[in-house]
């Protein structure tokens, strides 16, 4: 697949500066494709950019904290008139490593600001010029976490339960306009965020975690084949969901043909 052709000229990743934001980032670069990055750490960030013009694309950066308000705002004016037929929201880790009533409501709001409000805006905004485009994709970066809350994890589960919803609906959507959504669902990977959740919670590295390249290398071959993809299974087995993809995928598009058929009833009646 080339990824220029098939979703345009510019792509643009948040979390950009480590892990698999950064590996992302190179990926595409390799296929030349130019990008927005952002990511809250300037020099991070800044040297990944350095490092992406060596590929012989456009690089242009912003430092942004997502998890304030306004931080949409800042993504999208970073963009500007730049055709962006690739949207990678990778960051929303979990930052704040604590029982729910162990932090005050500021860092969870926080939390939420950055997983959820941050990313619906920046999603609204250039999903509509792919829309437009009848061209684009959409990688919203997951967590197993999203299929059931956990002990410690009370408002990162939230969250990315509710981006799963979010993301399956923006397929079942987007889909009628030739625009690919994934929700890429990860289970144990060797990122630094990741590493620093575990050692704020005191918990051990574990072995056998995925690694950011194999993570970005499999979320883009996994892109057309929405809306679900669960890390290291194949598309009809559940893994550590309550279902498989195929399953899910199913299940929206029975809906939605049961409501047309429901609508056209309707509208006959009348």
């Amino acid at each position: 697949m080339n990824i220029a052709e098939r979703y345009g000229p510019w792509a643009l990743i948040t979390g950009a500066s480590e892990g698999t934001g950064a590996a992302f980032a190179h990926k595409l670069a390799d296929q030349g494709v130019n990008l927005i990055l952002v990511a809250r750490r300037e020099g991070p960030l800044a040297e990944l950019a350095e490092q992406i013009r060596t590929k012989g694309v456009e690089c242009t950066t912003a430092s942004v904290d997502l998890s304030t308000p306004g931080a949409a705002e800042k993504v999208i004016a970073a963009a500007g008139d730049r055709e962006v037929g690739l949207l990678i929201a990778n960051a929303g880790a979990d930052t704040v490593g604590s029982a729910f009533l162990d932090k005050a409501i500021e860092s969870w709001n926080q939390l939420i600001q950055l997983n959820v409000l941050t990313t619906v805006s920046v999603v609204h905004h250039f999903a509509r010029g792919m829309r437009d485009r009848k061209r684009g994709g959409i990688i919203l970066v997951g967590s197993g976490a999203c299929y059931g809350g956990l002990n410690g994890l009370s408002v990162y589960a939230g969250s990315k339960a509710f981006l799963l919803c979010f993301g399956e609906a923006l397929w079942a959507e987007l889909r009628h306009h030739s625009v690919d959504v994934l929700n890429l669902i990860l289970g144990r990977t060797d990122t630094p965020a990741h590493r620093r959740s575990l050692e704020l919670s005191g918990q051990p590295i574990p072995a056998g975690m995925a690694t950011a390249e194999e993570v970005a290398e499999t979320g883009l071959a996994r892109l057309p084949h929405g809306p679900d993809y669960n890390w290291g299974h194949a598309d009809d087995v559940a893994g550590f969901g309550p279902n498989s993809p195929a399953e899910r995928r199913a299940r929206i598009i029975a809906i939605e043909e049961m409501s047309r058929a429901y609508s056209g009833k309707r509208d006959n009646k009348q």
